[in-house]
């Protein structure tokens, strides 16, 4: 007898498993597999607790680059998942980008003076929570660059939890925090209930406001 297959992963579907605090994963880019996940201790920015070190500062206000909002979220997207070990197969790569087409997935994108995409980051918006996915860079501190940005907009936009997924030294370098299940459960319950915005309305943001997020020394 044959296996009964799964019922395809639907944008909706995607979108209760975030309500629910679950999200995706493939084990590799062939893989034609989905895992869900819901990690006993969650990765988290406290949006009010930003780091951005003195050197990180200097690099937003170089004037080398640009910041641009949604304009190439596949590219994003692909930047992310171009590496050696990457958790976006095929099908994932398809549902976020029907979930950007109907307004639930976002980009900011870094761009150098040509034009050329050199970093990224990219999440899914629901009520106040945005659950950041993945970033890139391919100059050095344009992921750095790029969070900066999505944060500084996060806050202008109302957004009360910014998840991370895992904690990682570099993002724990800029702040990302690491709470139990639990805990971050009901910040995601209180979020879901909230409402708020990715495009602001009259936001428009320079790199000094958001250099002045939460300036320390390196």
């Amino acid at each position: 007898m044959r296996p009964t297959p799964h019922p395809p992963v639907t944008p909706e579907t995607l979108l209760r498993a975030y309500a629910m605090g679950i999200f995706p994963m493939a084990e590799g880019r062939g893989s034609g597999e989905i895992h869900w996940v819901d990690p006993k201790r969650r990765g988290v920015f406290p949006l009010d607790r930003f780091v951005i070190s003195r050197s990180l500062a200097r690099a937003i206000g170089r004037g080398d680059h640009g910041v641009t909002v949604n304009l190439d979220f596949a590219g994003v997207l692909d930047g992310c998942a171009d590496r050696a070990e990457t958790w976006i197969n095929g099908e994932i790569r398809s549902l976020y980008l029907a979930l950007h087409r109907a307004g639930f997935a976002h980009s900011v994108e870094v761009r150098d003076l040509g034009g050329a995409l050199v970093g990224g980051v990219y999440g899914v918006t629901l009520g106040a929570a945005f659950f950041g996915e993945s970033m890139f860079s391919r100059r050095t501190d344009a992921s750095k660059i790029a969070l900066a940005w999505a944060v500084h907009r996060l806050r202008a936009g109302g957004f009360t939890l910014f998840d991370t997924q895992f904690l990682t030294p570099h993002l724990a370098s800029l702040g990302a925090v690491e709470i139990p299940r639990a805990e971050y459960h009901r910040r995601l319950d209180t979020a879901l209930q909230a409402t708020a915005s990715f495009t602001p309305p009259d936001y428009a943001p320079d790199a000094y406001c958001v250099r002045q997020l939460n300036t320390q020394a390196s």
